[in-house]
């Protein structure tokens, strides 16, 4: 073969390699872009402008963002590691259906006759009736808590009652940005309902760049409040974050929530670990008939991030609650505990300080003055006990002062 020949071969071998080559980085990036533009919108907006300038006026902003007043703690490294590279607890989701009551909106045709329902929808997602009112709490009714439709945290049960079905609702209250707390596609769904929308700081971003009239929208800073027909809403302090993934994180506030009728009062803890103001909140807006505490999705690196089961109780008391319903767990898996250990662990603190636990199946509806009786509807797992493995909140982010249990909590 003539040495030209010979040369012009592997020329083409490499420009072909290199075509290929090219071809699949094309590919690559336009996968990311697709990626990227298909999660754009749910990453929602930043707030600009007069809402900036509010959030700036707050006593809970500094320097550029949201800051907790209780330092927070979490150890980065181990908690990446425990989660990526960690194994999860054998029953971390569940390996049968989950025993769900699906509902309609027949459910709802007749006004409860203590004047106070709850009816849980799992995660967070709550719907409270009260002294007339219906306010909608956290709604996710998408297949999964994250920015896209393909990945992250899924759904064990589709929800027991379509939005759509759901009474006509008064309020919407929403704790903070999170995926598993403010839905996208649960938002889009709401622009042609009539509702107001009851948010902390920062969020009426989101809701309007996703189409909801700012008329509709009402932003509260810590211990504000407003008035919707004859309910009070105060925006009460949570330890927490916030963020979508995107670099706007801390950017909107995090909160709970009192809510207080004419005859009856509920605390909703939202997401929250244990901090100073709980016994503030109890003694301003106490006693409540209901609370809905978050109590479920902890780890021992983040134990700032989220109050566990036993802390959950002594909120409970701390704010003077008389039922307790706990949320946050049996939907979703966003820490490696057993899916049933929340509200195991609950229980058995709960007994320790006398208070009423009522943990009713997804989408069953209970008034909590009427105190019912609710059968265990989850099956018996092994799970860990506080003894065996703690989440302890830390005093002002040093991991070496923690807040404290009795020793019969630990059991």
């Amino acid at each position: 073969m003539p040495a030209s020949q010979s040369d012009t071969a592997p020329r083409r071998r490499v420009s072909r390699l290199l075509l290929w080559a090219g071809i699949t980085l094309a590919l690559l990036i336009a996968l990311l872009c697709a990626v990227l533009i298909s999660g754009c919108a749910a990453f929602g907006a930043k707030p600009q402008g007069e809402r900036l300038a509010r959030a700036r006026q707050s006593p809970q902003w500094h320097g550029d963002q949201f800051k907790d007043p209780q330092a927070i703690w979490i150890d980065t490294l181990r908690a990446m590691l425990h989660f990526t590279l960690g194994k999860a607890e054998p029953t971390a989701t569940p390996d049968a259906p989950v025993s769900v009551m699906h509902t309609s909106a027949a459910a709802f045709a007749s006004a409860p006759q203590s004047g106070l329902r709850v009816t849980w929808f799992g995660h967070s997602s709550t719907l409270l009736e009260i002294d007339g009112s219906k306010i909608l709490i956290d709604p996710f009714w998408s297949e999964r808590a994250s920015p896209f439709a393909w990945s992250g945290p899924k759904r064990w049960y589709p929800p027991p009652i379509a939005l759509s079905d759901l009474p006509p609702i008064d309020v919407v209250l929403i704790s903070h940005d999170h995926y598993d707390h403010l839905d996208y596609a649960s938002i889009i769904a709401m622009r042609s309902w009539h509702n107001v929308f009851v948010v902390p700081l920062g969020i009426a971003a989101h809701l309007s760049r996703w189409g909801i009239p700012n008329e509709r929208i009402i932003e509260l800073d810590w211990w504000q409040s407003t008035r919707e027909g004859n309910i009070e809403l105060v925006a009460t302090p949570a330890r927490h974050a916030s963020g979508r993934l995107s670099p706007n994180s801390d950017h909107t506030l995090w909160a709970g929530f009192a809510i207080i009728g004419d005859k009856h009062r509920a605390w909703y803890s939202g997401d929250t670990s244990y901090h100073n103001d709980l016994p503030n909140i109890g003694a301003r807006f106490g006693p409540f008939d209901v609370t809905l505490i978050e109590a479920g999705q902890y780890d021992a690196n983040w134990t700032d991030n989220h109050l566990g089961p036993e802390l959950a109780v002594q909120a409970h008391i701390k704010v003077h609650g008389r039922a307790m319903i706990p949320v946050h767990w049996g939907l979703i898996k966003l820490a490696q505990h057993t899916w049933t250990e929340p509200v195991e662990r609950v229980r058995v603190a709960a007994r320790c300080h006398d208070v009423e636990v009522l943990a009713p199946r997804p989408g069953e509806s209970i008034e909590p003055t009427q105190h019912p009786m609710i059968p265990q509807w989850w099956p018996d797992l092994q799970w860990a006990s506080a003894g065996a493995r703690p989440v302890l909140s830390t005093l002002n982010g040093d991991p070496a002062e923690r807040v404290m249990l009795d020793a019969c909590s630990t059991h």
